[in-house]
């Protein structure tokens, strides 16, 4: 991994002529313990706290020299003033340590143990400045993926999903249709990819489909099978959940689905860890008159429109307690995922307090690159809707007005 892959491209800095005024401001306002110097775009220094301490101090040669005169507070408080007043140019180690983008990462973290700094300025071949390293960058690099491996961002949220999704009001507004369209095209068995808590698929089989869910999450498995339990015996025999790597399941299963369901954006999820899952759920589809529909938040929107915005939800829980969710996407840089980002936060009747933020990474599902992946595997009838609810296949879809792009392709 490349130090380019890690930094952060948003750096305090400040300029040769900056006052050690602001610059200290900024050190001790934002607990940044030092900050690049640049003339134009070219770093040509670095200040710590400790150089700007330093100052306010006299040195041991100057108490040698003038031992009285260094005990006179009152001068020495002048003597801070003269520092503030002073530009970063003359304060600066104007021999600063960088790193460049192409630097190994584990190189970049060598050189900050051996030279004892806390962040690096990441230069370009020019050495133009264009990032900072901190050891906290390397640390949730290096560290925090095998945390994330220990809870995942899909086991975290399954113990909050329920609470958040106000299922009585979504299946009203999606089932209807959802169970219109199945009946004509005479659907008899389903599979639901990225199934979560399983609410889509027990709902439907109380209305006679017989059902598949697939979800590699372990906890949100715990949560369908327990679901399940509860079904009649008549209903819980149309019910089956898997829990699993979604391409070794499907190479496993039966060619014998009619229909594949993708709902509340689980495509965009599912499509990070495996690129091929349509291409793999196309292959246990019947070869004929089979069909697959996307539930797709609309990125465009939220990006253009919403500043990466989604939803702030708040939910009563007993004792005039409550919980919220925000929920907040970044988009990356042409040819990265984009970053989902889940934050849930807890009122205990007098005072909020952060429950915890995840974050995942997620593709971003156009409509051109959909149709475009289904018409290779044989889909010849795509229709595209949009909504700015749950309500599946009524409106036409906006790219700059619709939340959702629902998507049905038949073959």
């Amino acid at each position: 991994m490349k130090v380019q892959d890690v930094m952060s491209s948003r750096v305090d800095l400040v300029f040769t002529d900056t006052s050690v005024r602001e610059v200290s401001r900024l050190i001790f306002g934002k607990g940044v313990n030092g900050v690049p110097v640049c003339n134009g775009k070219k770093i040509v220094g670095f200040i710590t706290e400790r150089d700007i301490l330093a100052k306010f101090y006299p040195s041991m040669q100057e108490y040698i020299e003038d031992p009285v005169h260094f005990r006179d507070f009152e001068d020495m408080e002048k003597r801070v003033a003269e520092v503030l007043s002073l530009t970063a140019d003359k304060i600066m180690s104007k021999n600063p340590i960088m790193v460049s983008l192409d630097a190994p990462l584990l190189k970049a973290q060598s050189i900050m143990f051996i030279q004892k700094v806390g962040r690096l300025p990441v230069v370009d071949k020019k050495l133009h400045l264009v990032g900072i390293l901190s050891k906290g960058d390397i640390f949730r690099t290096i560290v925090g993926g095998e945390l994330e491996k220990e809870e995942s961002f899909y086991d975290w949220m399954a113990g909050y999903y329920d609470v958040f999704n106000d299922w009585d009001q979504r299946l009203f507004q999606e089932l209807p249709n959802l169970i219109k369209l199945l009946k004509r095209e005479k659907v008899r068995k389903v599979i639901d990819v990225g199934s979560s808590t399983g609410e889509h698929i027990m709902a439907l089989a109380k209305d006679g489909f017989e059902l598949v869910g697939l979800d590699a999450s372990a906890v949100m498995h715990k949560y369908a099978t327990k679901k399940r339990e509860k079904l009649l015996e008549k209903i819980k025999g149309k019910v089956k959940f898997i829990k699993g790597n979604y391409r070794s399941v499907t190479h496993q299963l039966d060619r014998d689905f009619d229909c594949a369901i993708f709902m509340g954006d689980a495509l965009a999820h599912v499509k990070e860890t495996d690129p091929n899952i349509i291409e793999n759920i196309a292959g246990i589809l019947k070869e004929r008159k089979s069909m697959m529909i996307f539930q797709i938040i609309n990125m465009e929107k939220i990006f253009k429109k919403n500043n990466g915005f989604k939803d702030f939800v708040v939910r009563d829980l007993p004792g005039n307690h409550k919980i919220a969710f925000l929920t907040y996407y970044t988009r990356r840089k042409k040819g990265k995922n984009n970053i989902s980002t889940r934050a849930v936060f807890e009122f205990d009747g007098e005072k909020w307090s952060e429950k915890g933020v995840h974050t995942k990474k997620i593709v971003e599902i156009t409509k051109e690159s959909l149709q475009k992946t289904l018409e290779k595997l044989g889909f010849s009838k795509i229709t595209f809707y949009g909504s700015d609810s749950f309500d599946l296949f009524k409106g036409k879809f906006d790219p700059k007005e619709s939340d959702w792009l629902n998507v049905v392709a038949k073959r």
